[in-house]
């Protein structure tokens, strides 16, 4: 019997993956922009703090990888999009604290 994953279990374990040019997780930057859980295949829908950011294919790796790991996971779809454009307006008040934001 194969374990059910939700969208929290998600973003939970999306938090352990970080920018490595910002010490802040993705979720707590603002990058994943949706969760879809289907089953058990996960579609993640996240950006980067700007489209150029060479960084891109590793979060983007590093985000699969972690989802991945988790059981229960089939299938793991991550879709990098630029629209809406991030902006510092979405990181959390905690990793703005931490930023000194």
């Amino acid at each position: 019997m194969t374990t059910a994953v939700s969208k929290e279990d998600i973003l939970e374990t999306l938090k352990s993956v970080y920018d490595p040019e910002i010490p802040v997780n993705v979720v707590d930057l603002g990058l994943v922009y949706d969760v879809q859980v289907n089953d058990n295949d996960v579609y993640v829908q996240m950006t980067l703090t700007f489209p150029g950011c060479g960084m891109g294919p590793y979060i983007a790796q590093q985000a699969e990888w972690a989802i991945q790991d988790m059981e229960g996971v089939e299938e793991v779809e991550i879709e990098m999009v630029f629209d809406p454009p991030w902006s510092p307006d979405l990181i959390s008040d905690e990793a703005k604290a931490q930023l000194g934001l």
